[in-house]
């Protein structure tokens, strides 16, 4: 099949692509009502990384693992040194401070300052992780709010969270990043410490130069238009990674681009607009939990489908389109938007993957490789690792 105009041109593009996986995305996981565990689901970090590295190994897009702490708690030197032999390597480190009981009514923003104390421990703790594996950024999620008015004061929770997080950014090193994510809610609901980008980039601005926002595809009310907080972040020079997923209503770990792959279009062709794409200053990373798909398909077909949205974005003829837009010309300019994305690019990137001796087929070569039953045979015993939802 020939392959789309300007296909080979944006072949180099493509193979600098790299997408950051979740090690937790490996684990078992589910909703507030069953976790459901699976054959062959892995015991510890080593083995997360095994699976991770099985999707770079076919893919080839996905040379590096995020790891949460305390969740991936090991000798880090000698997981280092794993995935290293596995072909990949250690990246961001994610702290957790939403499931210890004295975190209940908050962390950061808790106004008890030993329990604050303890939650600033814990992200010193992660930097030393850091240190240890030679990750560039601290992620910090924080399930901090409250669930009725008057519960808390919202002021002063904001103050207590720009003084622990400067605690924290002042422990980073010299070529150490903090990367704030944010969440208008969940788990509280009427209202969260940090809920949308002006938050964080307000809270990593009064930080410095190493604080910059994280942004979640799946965290954003319904109809929120996530391309503009894209290209905003960007223009401001704040935007420092991504977490891709996808959510249908309030929940947001299913595959990216599962719900909205106009939206998924979008969003990347901001991303090439800006700057962003390849660039190391904006780190790709999936943050998933598949609870029914089989999870190394499931991120196989994540990062596949980034992927995709990135090729039909770099093939849009943005000269035409700027034409159009100066011109007024509406229509035309939409009709060069979405015939963009209407390419079909499946054809030439099977046949782009084969030349670099991968499958053309990532997710079919898996089912053939016998892999799954092998970790199934192998991995009995022991504790399967999961969040513990």
């Amino acid at each position: 099949m020939t392959a789309p105009t300007g296909f080979t041109d944006i072949t180099d593009e493509l193979a600098a692509q790299a997408i950051e996986l979740p090690s937790w995305a490996f684990g078992n996981s589910g909703t507030r009502f069953k976790v459901f565990g699976t054959p062959g689901t892995p015991r510890d970090p080593f083995e997360k990384i095994a699976d991770a590295a099985k999707v770079h190994e076919l893919t080839g897009l996905a040379p590096q693992v995020a790891l949460h702490i305390p969740w991936d708690r090991c000798d880090f030197e000698a997981l280092a040194t794993h995935a290293g032999q596995l072909g990949v390597r250690l990246g961001t480190v994610n702290s957790n401070t939403f499931q210890d009981d004295d975190f209940k009514f908050g962390a950061l923003t808790h106004v008890d300052e030993r329990i604050r104390s303890k939650a600033i421990d814990h992200h010193i703790e992660c930097i030393d992780v850091m240190d240890a594996t030679g990750s560039r950024d601290l992620k910090i999620w924080l399930a901090e709010g409250s669930n009725y008015p008057g519960q808390a004061d919202m002021r002063g929770r904001q103050d207590r969270l720009h003084d622990s997080l400067a605690k924290i950014y002042d422990r980073l090193g010299e070529s150490q990043r903090l990367v704030l994510e944010y969440k208008f809610f969940e788990p509280s609901f009427y209202h969260t410490d940090v809920p949308d980008w002006g938050t964080s980039f307000a809270q990593v601005s009064a930080l410095g130069d190493k604080a910059k926002v994280c942004l979640d595809t799946g965290h954003h009310a319904p109809g929120t238009n996530i391309e503009f907080i894209v290209m905003q972040l960007l223009r401001l020079g704040r935007l420092g990674s991504f977490d891709f997923n996808s959510r249908f209503y309030a929940d947001d770990d299913l595959m990216v681009g599962a719900a909205d792959p106009f939206q998924l279009f979008r969003i990347i062709h901001e991303v090439i607009r800006g700057g962003g794409l390849n660039n190391p200053d904006v780190a790709f990373m999936l943050d998933q939990c598949h609870n029914v798909e089989n999870k190394i398909e499931g991120q196989m077909r994540s990062v596949l489908n980034v992927q995709e949205m990135t090729a039909r974005a770099l093939l849009l003829d943005t000269a035409a389109l700027t034409a159009a837009q100066e011109s007024g010309d509406v229509i035309a300019a939409n009709d060069i938007f979405m015939d963009a994305f209407y390419t079909d690019v499946r054809p030439a990137l099977a046949e782009w993957r084969t030349s670099r001796r991968l499958p053309a087929n990532p997710v079919q070569a898996f089912r053939e490789s016998g892999y799954q039953e092998q970790i199934e045979a192998e991995r009995v015993g022991g504790t399967q690792a999961g969040w513990g939802a």
